[in-house]
């Protein structure tokens, strides 16, 4: 990828997650460490994993070493349960962690509305045992509109993201159409909209998914896409995913959004996981927002 003018122009795009990488280091020391790497752009999964409702103080001291490390937070998972680990999001399941998930709504975008973020990410949820499904995506639906209501509210867009069913087998959301049929009815429900598709290429290729094509058919209401190299997932050029290209479809298919690297460093530090991509393409030198 690097050396192109393909790669340099994806490159102007990208962030760091920074629950998947940095995480040798404590939470408040990783904006400063992506900045020091050049990036200037990160996103993170909800950081309090056992809290959906976190104190102000906490609150105050990751936006505080965000915004010393003069980076932008351009992403944020809502309160998905413990994540990493066995839970896939909240949203979907009957009692606490269903009142958990709405808990955080707010919480979650006030925080984003504070540091400029655009977009909030739902994860749907497992499906639970002795649990009809359909009670389970009426809940959803429900919860995504009070979500999607609260992202519209500080002028954000709610993703919704498809996972894999390998690591993932509890997930009903394992299909790009899948994940994009909850975003039309959202839409529809709401009228609002702001809920668009996250497109994970790492997530979409383990389910055996053809790229190119999802590309084609839902380049339009992607608003944000994710990468890490496969099998692995692992950063860019560690596995067989021709990323560069891929990367350049969803260019000239018209999506001008940010591109999370959401990959594991490997046995290595994270500010060494980098070496894909030269140091002067990794900050972001143009404006890139959410589709609406």
């Amino acid at each position: 990828m690097p050396g192109s003018e393909r790669g340099t122009a994806a490159a102007q795009r990208f962030n760091v997650n920074l629950s998947i990488l940095f995480t040798e280091l404590p939470l408040l020391e990783r904006p400063a460490a992506a900045a020091a790497a050049g990036f200037t752009a990160v996103e993170l999964w909800w950081p309090w994993v056992d809290s959906p409702t976190p104190e102000r103080s906490e609150l105050d001291a990751l936006k505080k070493a965000i915004d010393d490390a003069s980076v932008q937070l351009t992403g944020l998972n809502f309160y998905a349960g413990q994540l990493p680990g066995p839970d896939r999001g909240a949203l979907s399941i009957p009692g606490e962690e269903s009142q958990k998930f709405r808990a955080n709504v707010d919480v979650a975008a006030d925080f984003a509305r504070s540091l400029g973020c655009k977009a909030l990410n739902a994860l749907y949820g497992n499906r639970v045992e002795g649990v009809d499904p359909a009670e389970q995506d009426a809940l959803a639906l429900e919860n995504l509109q009070f979500a999607a209501r609260a992202a519209d509210r500080i002028g954000a867009s709610l993703l919704i993201e498809a996972l894999n069913r390998p690591e993932s087998p509890l997930y009903p959301l394992v299909s790009a159409p899948a994940a994009v049929g909850i975003v039309d009815k959202v839409n529809e429900a709401t009228g609002l909209g702001n809920a668009r598709f996250l497109m994970d290429l790492y997530h979409l290729s383990m389910n055996g998914e053809d790229l190119p094509s999802l590309i084609e058919r839902y380049a339009t209401k992607t608003g944000h896409v994710q990468i890490a190299d496969n099998p692995g997932r692992g950063a860019p050029g560690t596995g067989a995913l021709p990323l560069e290209e891929l990367l350049d479809q969803l260019g000239k298919a018209g999506y001008e959004g940010w591109v999370g690297l959401e990959y594991k460093p490997g046995d290595r530090p994270s500010a060494q996981a980098f070496d894909w991509l030269p140091r002067e393409a990794r900050a972001a030198r143009r404006t890139a927002t959410p589709q609406t």
